[in-house]
C-alpha cells in the first residue's frame, strides 16, 4: 500500500478521539453508581457530567495559539499526559466536589484534543483522502464510547465500580502518548515554520507519488503571499464566513442533542421503563455499537458522495427520530411496556443518522474551511463554541427531562434539527475534492458557500 505510512499516522493521531470518546461515554454508566454512593440531586448530576465541559472550554480556548507555536504533535502528546493525571484524580476522589474538580481537569485534555487532532489529520491528508482520514477521528470517538460502555458493563457489579470505570481512561491516554512519540508533525505547520527539509521528508512518506517540492511551493504561495495584507497579520472581511460555517456546524452537531444521548442514555432508558441499572447499561452498549459501526459508513462515503448530501440525509433522519422519541413519552400510557422499546429504536435510529452525518462531517468541515494563517486559533474558537453549546445542553438536560418531560424535551431538539437543515443548505460549502489552499482562495475571491 503506497499510503501505508499515512494510514499509520492517521490511526495513531485518531487515538486522541478514542480518549475523548472514552470520557464522553464512561460517565453515563458511572453516574448511576456515583448517584447511589452520594445521592445526587438532578441538578448536581448535571454538574458532575458537564464539569468536564468547563475544562474543555478552557483547554480549547487557551491552546489554539500553542498549537500554532509549538506544533500539532506536541500538543497532542500534552493532552495524553493531562488525561492520565485527570483519570487518576477522578478515580480516587473522596467526595463529589473533588470529583467535579477532577473532571474539570480531564476536560482540559478533551478540549485540546477535539480541535488539535482534526487539525492534524486535515493538514497531513491529501485532498482526495482528507474526508476519510479526518473521519477516522470521529470513528475513534465512537470506538472510545463503545469501549467505555464495555468497561461500564464489566465493572458494574464491582465494589469499586465507578472508580474503576474512570481509572481505565489511563489506558488510551498512555497508548496515545507513546504512539505520538514516533510520529511527525504536519508538513503545512513545518513549512509555516520554515522547516522545509523536514516537511519534504513527511511529504515523501505520506504522498510518495507526488512531487514534495510542488506541494511545498503551493503551501508557501498561500502562507507568504502578502496579497496587500502586509507583514503584520490583520483580520479580513472574507474570514467572517468561515467562522459562521464553523461555529454553525458546531451548533448543529451539539444542539441536535447527541450528547444528551451519549451522556444520559442509561438515565433515558430508566425513565422510559427499564428497571435496573445493569439492564440500562447493557441497552446503552447496543447504542454504542451502532454508533461505532455506522461511523464506518460515513468514512466510506464522505469522499465519494460529499459532505452536504450526507448532512441532508442525516439531519432529516435525526429530526424524525427525535420526534419519534418525543412521541414515545407523549403516548406512554397508551404504549405501556412497549414504550421502552419505542425509545430504544428511536435512539438507535437517531444514532444511525448522526453517525453517518453530523458526527464525522462536523469536524471535517471545521478542519477545512479556515485559512492556514489562522487555522489553529480558528479551530480552537470553534471547539470552544462546541463545548459551550455542549455545556448548556448537557447541564440542562436532566432538569428538562424531569420537569418538562421527555415529550417536550426531545421535540425541542427536533425543531432545532429542522433549523440546522436550513442552515446547511444556505451556508455550508461542499469541500469534497478541493485542496485546503483552493478553499482559502474561494473565500478570498468572495465565492458564495453554495457555489464552491
Amino acid at each position: 500500500m503506497k499510503h501505508i505510512w499515512l494510514y499509520i499516522i492517521a490511526v495513531m493521531a485518531s487515538l486522541g478521539g478514542l480518549l475523548s470518546g472514552y470520557d464522553t461515554g464512561v460517565i453515563s454508566g458511572a453516574l448511576l453508581f456515583i448517584n447511589q454512593d452520594w445521592n445526587l440531586t438532578d441538578a448536581m448530576q448535571g454538574i458532575v457530567v458537564s464539569a468536564v465541559l468547563i475544562g474543555a472550554v478552557i483547554g480549547a480556548a487557551t491552546n489554539g495559539i500553542l498549537a500554532d507555536v509549538f506544533g500539532r504533535k506536541k500538543i497532542i502528546m500534552a493532552t495524553a499526559v493531562i488525561f492520565t493525571l485527570g483519570s487518576v484524580m477522578c478515580a480516587f476522589a473522596p467526595n463529589v466536589f473533588v470529583l467535579i474538580i477532577s473532571r474539570v481537569f480531564v476536560g482540559l485534555a478533551v478540549g485540546i484534543v477535539n480541535f488539535v487532532v482534526p487539525l492534524y489529520l486535515s493538514e497531513i491528508s491529501p485532498k482526495q483522502m482528507r474526508g476519510t482520514l479526518v473521519s477516522l477521528y470521529q470513528w475513534a470517538i465512537t470506538a472510545g464510547i463503545l469501549f467505555s460502555y464495555f468497561i461500564n458493563a464489566s465493572f458494574a457489579n464491582s465494589v469499586y465500580n465507578w472508580r474503576l470505570m474512570l481509572l481505565t481512561g489511563v489506558v488510551p491516554a498512555t497508548i496515545l502518548f507513546v504512539g505520538m512519540c514516533f510520529m511527525h508533525d504536519t508538513p503545512r505547520w513545518l513549512v509555516s515554520k520554515k522547516k522545509d527539509d523536514e516537511a519534504k521528508l513527511v511529504f515523501e512518506k505520506i504522498e510518495p507519488d507526488d512531487d514534495p517540492d510542488v506541494e511545498i511551493r503551493e503551501i508557501k504561495r498561500t502562507i507568504f503571499k502578502t496579497d496587500n495584507e502586509g507583514k503584520r497579520f490583520a483580520f479580513k472581511k472574507y474570514m467572517i464566513m468561515p467562522f459562521i460555517v464553523g461555529i454553525g456546524i458546531m451548533f448543529a452537531q451539539i444542539c441536535t442533542g447527541i450528547n444528551t444521548i451519549i451522556y444520559y442514555a442509561p438515565t433515558i432508558f430508566k425513565s422510559a421503563g427499564f428497571d435496573s441499572n445493569i439492564t440500562a447499561i447493557y441497552a446503552t452498549t447496543g447504542i454504542g455499537l451502532v454508533n461505532f459501526l455506522m461511523t464506518i459508513v460515513a468514512i466510506h462515503f464522505t469522499d465519494k458522495l460529499g459532505r452536504k448530501p450526507l448532512l441532508y440525509f442525516g439531519l432529516t433522519g435525526i429530526t424524525l427520530s427525535l420526534f419519534a422519541m418525543g412521541a414515545s413519552y407523549h403516548f406512554a400510557a397508551l404504549l405501556g411496556d412497549a414504550q421502552k422499546w419505542v425509545a430504544v429504536w428511536s435512539l438507535i435510529s437517531y444514532i444511525v443518522f448522526f453517525a453517518m452525518s453530523l458526527g464525522p462531517i462536523g469536524w471535517i468541515i471545521v478542519s477545512e474551511v479556515f485559512p492556514l494563517k489562522i487555522r489553529g486559533i480558528s479551530m480552537s474558537i470553534c471547539t470552544v463554541s462546541n463545548f459551550a453549546f455542549n455545556f448548556f445542553v448537557v447541564a440542562s438536560f436532566p432538569v428538562l427531562l424531569y420537569r418538562l418531560g421527555g415529550a417536550c424535551t426531545f421535540s425541542m431538539f427536533g425543531v432545532v434539527s429542522i433549523l440546522c437543515l436550513i442552515f446547511v443548505y444556505f451556508f455550508v460549502p461542499e469541500t469534497k475534492g478541493i485542496s485546503l489552499e483552493k478553499i482559502e482562495r474561494n473565500w478570498k475571491n468572495g465565492v458564495k458557500p453554495r457555489d464552491f
